[in-house]
């Protein structure tokens, strides 16, 4: 769905004032939930929004205006065929986003985004049996893979760097970090 768990937020909160990206990427931001989050504790960062679904831009109002601070840029895509320099950023936002897609391209698609250049890379996504279909004629908001914590714990791990976790009651949530 293209809302997230309330859980593991405060968590990502601390990690991302702790770091203060000036860019930041964010994957499937769906309503904005970590942009509405993280924006009013650091001025000035350069927000990127790669979505697939194209209707969500509008319900959501995830374009910036005048008056109100979303997303500077975004970008109407699959984030597999995405352009790599959108992973050079401080932070790249994985949240409630991984498991629509298979596993293999999960797993591909990190070690892509450590490959261009990503400082940090923050996770969420459910660590228990969470089955979804389409939603909202969404046909992206289908869960195709069932992530388990220690899964991804593995697959963090195996791209170097330092990896934090914090494993919930529902969702699973993980700041990976180049330094």
């Amino acid at each position: 769905m293209p809302t997230s768990d309330a859980e593991g937020k405060d968590w990502s909160l601390e990690r991302f004032q702790r770091h203060l990206p000036d860019t930041v990427t964010d994957i499937g931001p769906g309503e904005g939930t970590y942009a509405r989050l993280f924006r009013p504790t650091h001025e000035g960062v350069w927000w990127t929004a790669i979505e697939i679904h194209k209707p969500y831009i509008a319900k959501y109002k995830l374009k910036s205006t005048k008056t109100r601070r979303m997303y500077d840029e975004i970008h109407v895509e699959d984030v597999r065929e995405s352009e790599g320099h959108l992973f050079h950023r401080d932070l790249v936002v994985c949240g409630d986003v991984l498991e629509h897609m298979p596993r293999e391209d999960a797993v591909a698609l990190l070690q892509r985004i450590e490959q261009v250049g990503a400082w940090n890379i923050l996770v969420s996504l459910p660590i228990v049996e969470s089955v979804q279909g389409e939603v909202d004629g969404n046909p992206h908001e289908a869960h195709l893979y069932q992530w388990d914590a220690g899964d991804m714990d593995r697959v963090l791990a195996s791209l170097g760097g330092y990896v934090e976790a914090m494993h919930g009651g529902t969702l699973g949530v993980w700041w990976w970090s180049r330094r």
